[in-house]
């Protein structure tokens, strides 16, 4: 596993001990993280805080060519909100740790020219696993049904 899914994977944990929903998300530049944050909607009573959205508020106010450089690793399949911000951006690669327990519009984001690398890691899919089955009502309002 790769140091900076890593990475997500400890703000999707710090999510869960916050009382939240536990995915995490970095943004890579250069080989460096400049930007990491977990899914904050319980904590912050908020509509967006995704993960990606968290982690990218969080790089703070980066020029367009740096993101067209960057990588995005996300520890489940980023959704319709998040993906787009990603295109919106220019990034050209998101790493997913997950897409078992939710699928964003993957061939979407693929069409549009982004690379996307789907880990499958077992400690992203457990992590979800036993929050959906632990809290259902909160997963569903997250994904919005």
């Amino acid at each position: 596993m790769s140091e900076f899914l890593k990475a997500a994977i400890e703000e999707a944990e710090l999510g869960l001990k916050e009382g939240g929903i536990p995915i995490g998300s970095v943004l890579v530049l250069g080989g460096k993280i400049v930007g990491r944050g977990h899914n904050r909607r319980v904590q912050k009573g908020s509509s967006i805080l995704h993960a990606e959205m968290d982690c990218l508020e969080n790089a703070g106010r980066l020029k367009a060519r740096d993101y067209q450089h960057a990588v995005l690793y996300s520890t489940l399949s980023p959704c319709d909100m998040c993906s787009g911000t990603a295109l919106l951006y220019k990034i050209p690669r998101i790493v997913i740790g997950e897409n078992r327990s939710f699928q964003g519009p993957e061939d979407y984001v693929k069409s549009r020219g982004v690379e996307l690398t789907i880990v499958d890691d077992s400690r992203c899919i457990e992590l979800m696993r036993v929050f959906i089955v632990r809290s259902p009502e909160l997963w569903n309002e997250d994904i919005g049904e």
